[in-house]
């Protein structure tokens, strides 16, 4: 859909333009506004991917996930398929680099999570609207994924990042909630 290419290249030049300083600042209240939301609380098992530098930063989220005890898994993608599968991490040397840069689990040391496993899953992106779909990379591996599960589903987002209306297809998933530096946005369809 050539909509979503433009907008996700809007945005991809607006996040670029953050500065390091507020970057830091409003990935820092994100965090908060996540940790002290129920859901977080109470999960056992988050499923994120590790964040590239103009994302929310998640390795932070990761950090707090290892202290409250949490089973953290993160994405590893098939290219072939366009599937992804989770798996559990316990330390970021259980990663490895891969195609456009993305950290992903190495198979050989993690073990797979089950999507019944994960209570909340943090899901990327690039823009977001309020009734909680969402521009992502163009892959469609979460997509994907979450035609399967019924798991909580959370973005993390700048506030600037979430717009009234995005256009959607059939096959696109919306997210429970999306938290920006500025509020904690349930979403409803």
């Amino acid at each position: 859909m050539q909509e979503k290419k433009v907008i996700r290249e809007q945005m991809k030049a607006r996040l670029q333009q953050l500065t390091t300083e507020t970057k830091r600042a409003y990935d820092e209240q994100i965090a908060r506004k996540l940790y002290d939301l129920p859901v977080w609380q109470q999960a056992k098992t988050v499923a994120l991917t590790v964040s590239k530098s103009h994302e929310v930063n998640t390795k932070p989220i990761i950090e707090k996930a290892w202290q409250e005890g949490k089973t953290v898994c993160v994405p590893k993608c098939d290219p072939k398929t366009k599937t992804m599968t989770f798996r559990a991490i316990c330390s970021f040397s259980q990663l490895e680099s891969v195609y456009f840069g993305l950290q992903e689990p190495i198979e050989a040391i993690t073990k797979k999570i089950y999507p019944r496993e994960i209570d909340v899953i943090i899901v990327p992106g690039i823009c977001f609207s309020k009734d909680g779909y969402r521009i992502g990379y163009g892959g469609g591996y979460y997509d994907r994924y979450l035609q399967h599960v019924s798991n909580s589903t959370i973005s993390l987002a700048y506030a600037f990042q979430v717009v009234d209306h995005l256009p959607t297809e059939p096959h696109d998933i919306s997210v429970d909630m999306i938290i920006t530096n500025e509020k904690v946005m349930v979403c409803d369809e």
